[in-house]
């Protein structure tokens, strides 16, 4: 098998290719030294913050594994999941209302209403799909919810992004930001996906209510991109099979590597 050795610019050059806004100088640097939030300056507030919260993501983690249980013998509760993520919602919106910095608690309930209502929250209808677990819910109810787990993982965003590019972050930090844009990327993503044979429905004042597909499309591909940065290979991964320039310009770069390193090249 013939190995071919590839120079830091044809790495970087690769790296382009999953991630068209790519750029070497402003890597993710993570510092597992530093505070894991940069918003608590009492460490031990932050202690018993992110305790509380670990108490109810543990609620939904023993729920999801007795439902597992349950289906395995043939049986589901349906209310009860859906009831006991509603409470989780409830709960973190406490914890949130009391300590409204603290990011990894937004991103945890925006993910809990993923789970209600799928990532289709942005057409109506989407009760429909079986992405969600609440498969009736009229659009007042599910912009509502759109509304918090997009405001939600904006926040957590703007909360834990480094103002300058070689700012290091704590791992916990790297793996909220990675988790929160991700998040927010299939969102936008399943929109892109179903807006141009259903009805989008966007709540009043956001800024997506004026995108159209390929916004969704190119907004998608970049947030996977930040998710990946931030450590996520499946985000980065996603990154160029959401975003059509990208593919295209994948495309083109691998073939200009066949042609210059020959059969030897494989991408």
């Amino acid at each position: 098998m013939a190995y071919v050795s590839l120079s830091t610019r044809d790495l970087n050059v690769l790296e382009k290719i999953q991630d068209p806004e790519y750029d070497p100088a402003r890597m993710v640097q993570v510092d597992t030294s530093l505070p894991k939030d940069p918003n608590f300056k009492d460490q031990a507030v932050y202690e018993k913050v992110a305790q509380l919260e670990r108490e109810i993501i543990l609620s939904i983690q023993q729920l999801e594994i007795a439902n597992a249980k349950s289906a395995a013998q043939g049986v589901t509760d349906v209310e009860g999941t859906i009831q006991g993520y509603r409470n989780c919602v409830f709960q973190l919106g406490d914890l949130i209302q009391e300590y409204p910095e603290y990011a990894s608690a937004r991103n945890n309930r925006a993910q809990a209403i993923r789970r209600l209502v799928g990532d289709s929250m942005l057409i109506s209808g989407s009760q429909q799909l079986p992405q969600a677990l609440i498969r009736d819910i009229d659009d007042a109810g599910r912009l509502q919810m759109a509304e918090t787990a997009l405001s939600d993982l904006d926040r957590a965003i703007s909360l834990l992004t480094p103002t300058t590019p070689q700012t290091k972050v704590s791992q916990n930090v790297a793996r909220t930001l990675s988790n929160a844009h991700t998040q927010r990327a299939a969102i936008y993503h399943m929109t892109s996906k179903l807006m141009e044979s259903n009805t989008l429905a966007v709540p009043q004042g956001r800024r997506e209510g004026s995108w159209s597909k390929l916004d969704f499309e190119e907004n998608a591909s970049r947030d996977f991109a930040m998710g990946g940065r931030y450590g996520s290979e499946i985000a980065k991964a996603l990154a160029v099979s959401t975003n059509p320039t990208a593919k295209l310009c994948g495309q083109m770069v691998r073939e200009a590597l066949k042609k210059e390193y020959g059969p030897a090249y494989s991408a």
